[in-house]
């Protein structure tokens, strides 16, 4: 019997509304101008559309710094531009997810996604105006990397046990799914992204679940995600500004191809390919960070002092996770 071929039928669709409405909408513009002002965004955003797609990192865990840091572009234009590329990259690499039946766990991506919608609404009228875009993004590259370490070393455990899906899942589990959203929702306010990898932390520590199920479940979430917040700031706050429109009318063409080449390639990577490839997107992220930013003394302190901490937790978290799994296997 043969099998039927999965064909994304929504990502092609998608494809061309997007490049026909872009080509509508440039007819007139002076692209020669524009690239000559824009490439350093769009050359940025292949490699991070590109990491989009095939990580739980939003495009925005490259752009951001790189605008920021090195390009001086203002953090609230980079925020915007980011949740408005990843509204075109994301969801394509999202649609060719569903098209091509990529395994995903929907109780991760419900119940995640729930809690996110609040934590980014909260975090946009709430926590941004109160926090230093140098500071957050410093203490999140710290936890990340600790993040990294800790699944680096449960990877090296030969009897580590993967899952495809959370199995007993519980009133718990839900209600901690949409907590974990919430601070995911709170980081994506700030920066365009984050509820993707915070979220991925404990789904893979704690929860055991394989890399390929959790990769692709997490760019579902952050394609939502970032559809609020591309909202919230064109048609509530009205505060996305002409620079970031016109990145964005600049990178389009790059991202829907990128992107969801990303989430093709990475489907076809062994489970541990795809942490070694994450491990290096996490080093580079944080060794980018020291070198822009060339952190004060106290500010290293704090790096070392999350650093630290992250390691603990994690390596808490996967405690629990192993005792749950026995537990479970015991009652079986």
């Amino acid at each position: 019997m043969k099998s039927k071929t999965k064909t994304p039928f929504l990502y092609f669709v998608f494809l061309i509304i997007v490049l026909v409405c872009w080509l509508l909408y440039i007819r007139h513009l002076d692209l020669i101008g524009l690239y000559s002002r824009r490439w350093p965004s769009a050359l940025t955003m292949i490699f991070g559309s590109f990491v989009a797609g095939s990580s739980p990192e939003g495009s925005a865990a490259i752009s951001y710094p790189i605008f920021t840091l090195l390009l001086n572009i203002p953090p609230a234009t980079a925020r915007n531009f980011s949740f408005a590329i990843q509204s075109i990259g994301m969801t394509g690499a999202a649609l060719l997810i569903l098209g091509l039946r990529i395994k995903v766990e929907w109780n991760y991506i419900k119940y995640v996604t729930l809690g996110g919608i609040i934590g980014l609404v909260f975090g946009t009228y709430e926590v941004v105006p109160l926090v230093s875009p140098v500071m957050a993004k410093l203490f999140f590259v710290s936890l990340w990397l600790s993040f990294g370490i800790a699944l680096w070393r449960e990877n090296r455990r030969p009897s580590r046990k993967v899952f495809d899906e959370i199995s007993d899942f519980r009133s718990s589990d839900m209600a901690r799914l949409i907590l974990f959203g919430f601070i995911g929702g709170i980081i994506s306010s700030l920066f365009g992204t984050g509820i993707n990898i915070f979220t991925y932390c404990i789904m893979t520590i704690y929860y055991g679940i394989s890399e390929k199920v959790a990769t692709p479940s997490s760019v579902i979430i952050m394609t939502i995600e970032t559809i609020l917040g591309f909202f919230i700031h064109t048609q509530i706050l009205k505060d996305f500004q002409p620079a970031a429109f016109e990145m964005w009318i600049a990178c389009v063409p790059l991202v829907i191809f990128f992107a969801p080449l990303g989430a093709f390639i990475v489907n076809k990577l062994p489970r541990k390919r795809i942490a070694q490839f994450l491990y290096i997107i996490l080093f580079v992220q944080f060794i980018g960070a020291m070198l822009v930013i060339k952190p004060s003394a106290i500010k290293l302190i704090m790096c070392a002092s999350v650093l630290t901490v992250g390691l603990f937790l994690f390596t808490y978290l996967a405690k629990l996770g192993k005792n749950k799994a026995i537990a479970m296997a015991t009652k079986q």
